[in-house]
Formats: structure tokens, sequence, C-alpha cells
């Protein structure tokens, strides 16, 4: 009978009493937590895998990021110098870029780093809670 039991995995199991069942939990556990395991690792891996590809185009996309902008900033210059002396075209632009990076600073500072100081972190979250846990305790 034992080896009937093991050749098929999936078996009627109609005519097992409790105790048959009961003895066989801890196998069912053990391939449960096995096959768990097996899918967090190939889980995993897949993720490494995908997120390090990821991370290496990110960059690749960043390097010629910091170098396409000076290309677009001297066409500018160059563009605008057909109407207007040199340094006027590269004052423009400079004037250009310095307003942006006041919006993008102003943006950045009124929606998020407001949002942010807002946040009650974790800590605080579990002292206020800890407070109100020994307050509760000390009625009683």
């Amino acid at each position: 009978m034992a080896r009937d039991r093991q050749a098929s995995p999936l078996r009627d199991r109609a005519d097992d009493g409790l105790f048959t069942l009961i003895g066989d939990v801890p196998d069912l556990v053990k391939n449960l937590l096995k096959a768990e395991l097996d899918a967090i690792k190939k889980y995993v891996g897949t993720l490494v895998k995908h997120g390090g590809w990821t991370a290496i185009f990110a960059i690749a996309a960043l390097f010629f990021l910091f170098w396409t902008i000076p290309a677009f900033l001297a066409f500018l210059i160059i563009l605008l110098a057909l109407w207007l002396p040199l340094w006027a075209s590269a004052l423009i632009v400079l004037g250009i870029g310095i307003v942006m990076i006041a919006l993008c600073g102003i943006w950045a500072y009124v929606r998020h780093v407001r949002a942010i100081m807002k946040l009650e972190s974790p800590g605080q979250a579990a002292k206020a809670d800890a407070a109100i846990v020994k307050e509760f305790a000390d009625e009683f």
C-alpha cells in the first residue's frame, strides 16, 4: 500500500483514515514550503535580472542625456546668433536656464519638500502608539 501512495501524487483520499491524513500533513507542509521557496527564488532571480538590465539602460540613457543637453543649448545659442550678437544669444540661453532651474526648485519645494515635512515618521508613530498603550495600561 505504501507503494501505491507514492506512485501517484494525486490519489483518491476518500478511504484514508484520520490518522493517515494527519500523518501526511508534515510532508504536505514540507512540500508546500519547498514550492513556495522555489517560487520566491525564481521571482527574486527574475527581478534581479530585469532590475540589473533596467539600471544599465537607465545609466546609458543618463550618459547620453548628459551630452545631449549641452549640444542642444549650443544649438540654441547658434540659432539665436543668427539674429543677435553671440554674447546676447548666450546670455538669453543662460537666463532661460536660470529661470528653469528656479522654477524646478520652487516646484520641488512646494509640491514635494512640504509634503515630506508633513509626513509623520514611523518612529514618531510608534512612540505615540506606545504612549497610548502605556496610558491605557496605567488606567488598570
